[in-house]
């Protein structure tokens, strides 16, 4: 086997020649395997990167093929990472809260008389007021919806808030 004349790819004009040569191919293979979703430029880079500082243990002929595998293996791994965080994201993190437990306590505390007191209107009242409240609609759309004047929905909703500051307390 006969021995090449640039046998050192740690040599500086032999390095730039090579990643001349396969920077532009590298950075295609990249994009067209995995898409935008990794950045093809970052990986060529790095592929080179990994390239320099092996550059005493890889010969000549197999820098191409240690381009693009170490390229490849970079996109894999950010494939892999990426899955992790987006499976990391899906958790539900409410299990931790920086309240005062007691302020937890007394918001389930006022959520349940809440309840209690919006099950103690009347449902003529309960529905203007939730969907007054609730669905952020108008006195008029509300009498448009239920067929009734806009001054019996104002009565309504009026009625439901004056029961409800009688039910509840401290508000």
């Amino acid at each position: 086997m006969p021995k090449d004349l640039f046998d050192n790819v740690c040599e500086e004009n032999i390095f730039t020649v090579l990643f001349q040569k396969h920077s532009k191919e590298l950075h295609d293979f990249i994009y067209y395997k995995y898409g935008e979703h990794i950045d093809a430029k970052d990986k060529v880079q790095e592929a080179f990167i990994k390239l320099w500082d092996n550059c005493k243990k890889t010969p000549l002929q197999k820098a191409k093929s240690f381009l693009f595998t170490v390229a490849n293996n970079l996109s894999l791994n950010q494939i892999k990472h990426n899955k992790v965080k987006l499976k990391y994201q899906q958790v539900d993190h409410k299990d931790r809260t920086n309240e005062n437990p007691e302020f937890i306590l007394q918001e389930k505390e006022y959520l349940l008389k809440y309840q209690k007191a919006l099950s103690n209107l009347t449902e003529a009242q309960r529905v203007a007021f939730l969907l007054n409240r609730v669905e952020g609609k108008k006195h008029k759309e509300i009498a448009d919806y239920l067929g009734i004047s806009r001054k019996a929905v104002e009565k309504r909703i009026y009625g439901a808030l004056e029961k409800l500051r009688k039910d509840i307390d401290g508000i």
